[in-house]
Formats: C-alpha cells, sequence, structure tokens
C-alpha cells in the first residue's frame, strides 16, 4: 500500500489571508462593474428569452413536424391507392358536400371509422 500524504492543514491565518484576498478581488470587480466609464468586456452570454417565446418556437417546430409527417403520409396514401391530386381534391370535395367532412376540422379517427 503506499504511503499517502496527508495535505497541510491552513493555519488559521494563511485562512484569513486567502479570504482577504478574495474579498479584495471580488469588490475591485464589483467597483469595476458599478463604474459606467469602465471599458471592461465581460461576456454576459446569450440573451435571455422569455418563457412565451421558448413556447411559442417549441409551438412552432412541433406544428412544422407534424405537417411534414402529415404531407409524407398523404403522399404514401396516394402512392399506395394510387390516386392523383385531382383524385383526392374530387374526393375531398365529395366528403365535405355530402356533410361526411366537416370543412372547420379535420376528421378524427373516430369520424373516419364511420365512414
Amino acid at each position: 500500500m503506499k504511503y499517502h500524504k496527508a495535505p497541510k492543514q491552513l493555519d488559521e491565518r494563511e485562512k484569513l489571508r486567502k479570504f482577504r484576498e478574495l474579498d479584495d478581488a471580488f469588490a475591485q470587480a464589483l467597483r469595476q462593474l458599478e463604474d459606467p466609464g469602465s471599458d471592461l468586456d465581460i461576456p454576459t452570454g446569450p440573451p435571455v428569452r422569455s418563457l412565451a417565446v421558448l413556447e411559442e418556437e417549441e409551438a412552432s417546430v412541433l406544428l412544422e413536424e407534424r405537417d411534414r409527417l402529415f404531407e409524407a403520409r398523404l403522399k404514401e396514401l396516394m402512392s399506395e391507392y394510387d390516386l392523383s391530386g385531382g383524385a383526392l381534391s374530387e374526393l375531398i370535395s365529395t366528403l365535405v358536400a355530402f356533410g361526411l367532412w366537416p370543412e372547420d376540422r379535420s376528421p378524427g379517427m373516430a369520424d373516419q371509422a364511420s365512414l
């Protein structure tokens, strides 16, 4: 087993000296921050965005993803059932005309089951 030398305990004077150095440095930094003529280039990081802005961005990203998935699934179904864009438009118009597809919302899974 190797011999481990315990670190020397700082005596009270050394602790007090280090604390004063730290306190002086902190006080100087505060004075420089408060001085309007100070030419310090203090990095502040990226601007803080509000929670509302973050939620709006997240909702926008989710909406774009949902639209992308819908478009991909629609293209798959059109290919699978060999439907053209015109034929699909005619089908939707017919469903709307007979009241089977409300114009103000998309049919849900329950609505599709009744078709």
